[in-house]
């Protein structure tokens, strides 16, 4: 657990609030010259942190969208059990303890005491089994594979919560944080419309910061919770969620001090040299580290061109990764290696079949498939479908194009909104390549098996095996390493899966995504978390402008 600093330890300091493009902007007072860099490491108490976002969400509430926009707000609001440190394990927050049995059938939650949620109800059990049965386990985009085993939860007390388990499932403490647990509260929820419910929109939580106002097109405002259950936390009077939609906008606004931070890449990459001084400026990899997300290519193995592993393979080969990542995403992130990122240590491995850049090898393979240059030069032509509103994926597309055609595969470049893309991968499998970025989490039977898993295959649904790979042997190795609890045979497990991934390349893994947090040297937080666009900000704080 964090470290809690007292009020006692801190001075409390005069806050004069200035209004900034209708929402209000905290503006501290100049300290002297003497202990001004002591001071700037102490917690410092007041304060409204101001936070680009784009888009604007529909909903605020993380347990039934798990959409960026909405969880990096509902995490403020309202918790989950756990939350994950910069070296991704777990540790407490509305749970204090876990433990499995050791035949692996259960898992009992201790929950925390003396929390309230902010209408003044106490949280309970009765809470954790409500919004796990009901929502998380419904309806939640990733909650139905991941509490798939769950039976049922045995609230034996207001503070214990048993999960009873079909079988064993050593991810689940994987998907405990806000992102895949966030606790809502039952007395305000049962025996209504749960998608309908006015708390979706005006969330009543647990959290360190109560919800204010939301004033469509403008801003989201939250307010200190001063009944919050950690003792002297919050340390801000508050955090307003500015929409700004223009990425430019966005840039101008963090760099004029309008606003303190901005999310998960909301500055471009093509901006973030303006934010260089770190005098004035941060920029912080490691927030999205849970995420784990990885840029690639889902190739539908359904065409008969594609359904040759060959060709997938010329695929990786004809790229060079190396160079994408310098041209389009600056040198943030790195190539990948494998199907689970290398910030997933525990079981990342890159022992399996490496794809450097090797257009002669691209080209042998192109071949020995059955598709030798013609009298144009080109060899075969395929589709690319892609995200319209994002930029990296613009220029990545770009690119492919410019590097397939070395090779004589003639690229079609086909970008559409979310519902379009959608629809012809996941419904009518309608396409060649798709690119675009997945969270891959940091338990591979949670993030990954999903795309590959043949029992995944399910029309219409987004995010699925859209591929439509079907591999009997990699589905019993998935199977298997999904309910092993041994960690050693079950890493064993996953390693060989990795391989056989390499191999066939149903997905052509590209980019290790990092995901920016740009923010004013002023802003400041206690703790590094993994999750940390997902973080409470309980013991985030403002320091004063030199």
């Amino acid at each position: 657990m964090s470290t809690e600093i007292s009020s006692a330890m801190v001075s409390s300091l005069n806050r004069r609030l200035l209004l900034q493009g209708g929402v209000a902007a905290a503006t501290l007072p100049m300290l002297g010259t003497a202990h001004a860099q002591q001071r700037s490491n102490t917690p410092q108490r007041g304060g409204t942190l101001v936070v680009s976002l784009a888009p604007e969400p529909q909903i605020i509430t993380a347990a039934f969208l798990t959409t960026m926009q909405v969880t990096m707000i509902a995490g403020k609001i309202s918790e989950g059990l756990v939350w994950f440190d910069d070296k991704l394990q777990p540790q407490p927050e509305l749970a204090e303890s876990w433990a499995f049995a050791p035949d692996g059938l259960s898992l009992t939650l201790r929950l925390r005491r003396g929390v309230k949620w902010h209408d003044g109800h106490d949280f309970t059990s009765a809470d954790v089994a409500f919004s796990l049965l009901n929502v998380w386990q419904k309806i939640h985009p990733g909650g139905r594979l991941a509490y798939a085993s769950v039976q049922a939860v045995d609230t034996p007390d207001p503070h214990t919560a048993i999960l009873r388990l079909s079988r064993p499932t050593p991810y689940l403490l994987s998907f405990l944080n806000v992102y895949g647990a966030q606790v809502i509260p039952k007395h305000l929820y049962e025996n209504t419309d749960l998608l309908k419910n006015p708390a979706n929109t005006a969330p009543i939580g647990t959290g360190p910061f109560r919800f204010k106002e939301w004033v469509r097109g403008s801003h989201i405002a939250l307010e200190r919770n001063a009944d919050y259950w950690r003792p002297g936390l919050p340390y801000l009077d508050g955090v307003v969620f500015k929409f700004i939609p223009d990425a430019a906008a966005r840039s101008v606004a963090l760099a004029s001090g309008e606003v303190q931070v901005a999310l998960a890449s909301n500055i471009p990459v093509s901006n973030l040299k303006q934010f260089s001084d770190k005098k004035k400026f941060n920029i912080n990899t490691t927030d999205g580290s849970y995420l784990a997300s990885i840029q690639l290519v889902t190739v539908n193995v359904r065409r008969p061109a594609l359904a040759d592993k060959r060709v997938r393979q010329a695929l990786m080969y004809a790229l060079d990764r190396d160079a994408l990542l310098r041209v389009v995403f600056g040198g943030y992130g790195k190539v990948a290696t494998s199907s689970i990122p290398s910030t997933v240590p525990a079981f990342h491995s890159a022992k399996g079949r490496q794809y450097r850049h090797d257009p002669k090898q691209a080209e042998a393979l192109l071949e020995a498939a059955g598709f030798p240059r013609k009298g144009d030069g080109k060899r075969l032509k395929l589709t690319l479908d892609y995200g319209s509103g994002s930029l990296e994926a613009t220029r990545t597309a770009e690119f492919m194009k410019q590097y397939y055609g070395r090779v004589g595969v003639e690229l079609e470049l086909r970008a559409s909104d979310a519902g379009v893309y959608i629809r012809r991968v996941f419904g009518d499998a309608d396409y060649d390549l798709f690119l675009t970025s997945l969270h891959n989490l940091p338990d591979p039977s949670l993030g990954v098996q999903r795309w590959y898993w043949s029992k995944n295959i399910a029309k219409g649904v987004p995010w699925s095996n859209g591929a439509g790979y079907v591999n009997p042997e990699l589905d019993r190795v998935m199977e298997a390493a999904a309910v092993e609890p041994d960690p050693a045979k079950r890493r064993s497990l996953v390693d060989e899966w990795q391989a056989i991934v390499q191999e066939e390349v149903p997905i052509l893994d590209l980019i290790e995504l990092d995901w920016t947090t740009v923010s004013s040297s002023r802003y400041r937080k206690v703790r590094a978390q993994g999750d940390g666009l997902y973080a409470s900000l309980a013991d985030a704080y403002l320091v004063s402008a030199d």
